[in-house]
């Protein structure tokens, strides 16, 4: 497949990664050379300095022939303009763009997108990607990442375990068959840095990030068993006004459950348009980091400070002098993958890299075919792939013991006649069903191949 990526940025690089390492034909757009230098330098793919909504840059990047753009630069409107072009001047049949914006996300603006008028076939949202995040972590408080799969039912949890788990330094088939009830499979685990699919004479020991799928009916109690705390979420403040902030305060009232909601917002103007668009939520102007402002919001008592400004020190910060108050529970929004390393040694709780949520959103819209759903693990090192069954599948109709998977590779999870199965190894994958599994990103294209699912837009 020919792909051309505008925008060499963190967003636009990650994907670069993963499609050039599936061996597909990239080549990546940004009129900074600098980045382009980098992705070429440290990718395998072809690099074009220039603005991405040029014809003449988009023809000197192989758009004549290529399957796909994506437009993911800095820019809402060259993005757009780069799609227009794409489809008018060389009939580029996919084309998905990156936009911030909210007015152009509005729904009732939606035919904005037809064929006939702006094409874009799929429009991809940071700001809602991010916002949502930061809802599914507040739904799991105890882990560090989360997300849901097989139409809601099943749900990835990442808890990091301390000294005080009680099922440390036992091998994970004795847990199986010790929580016999408990549909849950520990499908990776990342030690000292490295993460890794575990066999089932693996032990998890103290300090490990443990990734489980489980039945989300199953979800609080495997929380309890890998010795995590199940905390209410009655009380939350937000650090940060912007367009995410409003949105995660917007879906919170709209929850049915009463939750007390309060942002904290420096800016006065971005301030007085929250105060505005929301109803219930108590809006301060004033800074995150100061204490004063904090004791207002009676952070003491808080069950979860998220703290999503658009910078991330500022974040750690205010996530940190918050848990020092009293708050239970600290989320950080963290751009830099860098800092990552800091957030355990600082106390904080949880963050959301708004990177790989934007990441995970495109790579479901690449992997079209029977792929429903793609999420990034950690920095792109592995993805759990949800995806429907073919009869023509090499997997179809076989136990799952027997099929031919890479080492790296688990079932977490699948639907079998509508219904949740906790997989084991004599459970037989049938045309129709929908599985989820962890891969390593090496063994992406394997994977693909075994569910006969090519990369296509048909």
């Amino acid at each position: 497949m020919k792909v051309i990526i505008c925008g060499a940025g963190q967003v636009g690089w990650q994907i670069a990664r993963h499609l050039s390492g599936e061996r597909n034909d990239v080549t990546v757009v940004d009129n900074d050379p600098e980045l382009i230098r980098r992705a070429t330098n440290t990718l395998d793919v072809q690099g074009i300095s220039g603005f991405a909504s040029y014809p003449d840059i988009l023809d000197r990047a192989g758009a004549r022939d290529a399957d796909m753009i994506i437009a993911a630069t800095y820019s809402d409107e060259v993005n757009m303009v780069t799609c227009q072009v794409a489809h008018s001047i060389f009939s580029i049949p996919r084309k998905i763009a990156r936009l911030r914006s909210q007015s152009y996300l509005n729904a009732i603006y939606s035919d904005l997108y037809r064929r006939d008028h702006l094409p874009i076939d799929v429009v991809i949202s940071p700001e809602r990607e991010v916002a949502d995040a930061a809802l599914k972590r507040m739904a799991a408080p105890a882990a560090f990442d989360t997300e849901m799969f097989l139409n809601e039912k099943a749900q990835l949890i990442a808890l990091r375990l301390d000294d005080d788990c009680p099922v440390l330094n036992t091998p994970l088939k004795q847990l199986t068959d010790l929580f016999s009830t408990l549909r849950t499979i520990v499908v990776a685990v990342r030690r000292e840095g490295t993460l890794f699919s575990p066999e089932s004479g693996d032990q998890l020991f103290s300090g490990d990030e443990c990734y489980l799928m489980c039945h989300v009916d199953d979800a609080y109690r495997s929380v309890e068993v890998f010795g995590k705390p199940n905390l209410e979420q009655n009380r939350i403040i937000i650090i940060g006004g912007g367009n995410v902030g409003q949105r995660v305060a917007s879906k919170l009232e709209a929850n049915q459950k009463k939750i007390s909601t309060k942002i904290i917002e420096k800016n006065i103007t971005i301030a007085e348009a929250a105060a505005e668009n929301l109803e219930r939520t108590i809006v301060l102007n004033g800074d995150g980091l100061d204490v004063s402002i904090l004791s207002e919001a009676n952070v003491s008592r808080a069950d979860t400070v998220l703290a999503i400004t658009d910078d991330d020190k500022t974040n750690m910060l205010a996530a940190v002098r918050a848990k020092a108050q009293g708050c239970k529970m600290a989320v950080a929004l963290i751009n830099d993958p860098t800092l990552v390393p800091l957030m355990q040694p600082l106390g904080i709780d949880a963050y959301i890299n708004p990177r790989a949520t934007t990441v995970s959103s495109i790579l479901r819209h690449i992997r079209h075919g029977r792929v429903k759903g793609v999420y990034a693990i950690g920095d792109a090192e592995a993805e759990i792939m949800e995806a429907e069954v073919l009869s023509t599948s090499p997997i179809a109709g076989q136990k799952i013991r027997d099929i031919e998977f890479p080492e790296s590779v688990l079932i977490g999870g699948l639907i079998k006649n509508g219904e949740f199965v906790k997989p084991s190894g004599g459970t037989l994958i049938e045309e129709g069903d929908t599985i989820a599994l962890f891969t390593m990103a090496e063994d992406i294209p394997e994977v693909e191949r075994l569910l006969q699912v090519s990369i296509d837009f048909f």
